[in-house]
């Protein structure tokens, strides 16, 4: 499995960022798909998951409903559409992979800098 972040940057606080997981090396209908951010000196933090067949989705209370965590299936993409962005939402953002059956996740994209200033 190989996963793929884009769409970090540098953005002004209220602002808008959409990051993308482009997953590929196998079929992810049994599969959870979900973003994690660590900030600098914290530890990563889960952000939202998506499971990949009936698309129901899982956010973390403090990103509810600034955050919107999609999958496309015909591009086996994952999106993670952020709105009203904060200083406190810079981080690095990680998407992961994880079977339905499994608790942790397996696999790991390398992490996409979004930064926020305020």
């Amino acid at each position: 499995v190989q996963l793929q972040a884009s769409g970090g940057g540098l953005v002004e606080a209220g602002g808008s960022l959409r990051l993308s997981c482009a997953a590929s090396g196998r079929t992810f209908t049994n599969y959870a798909m979900g973003w994690f951010r660590q900030a600098p000196g914290k530890e990563r933090e889960f952000v939202a998951d998506i499971l990949w067949s009936g698309g129901s989705t899982t956010y973390a209370d403090s990103v509810k409903g600034r955050f919107t965590i999609s999958r496309d299936n015909t591009k086996n993409t994952v999106a993670l559409q952020m709105i009203s962005l904060k200083p406190e939402d810079t981080a690095v953002y990680y998407c992961a992979a994880r079977r339905l059956r499994e608790i942790s996740y397996d696999y790991w994209g390398q992490g996409t800098l979004v930064t926020v200033s305020s």
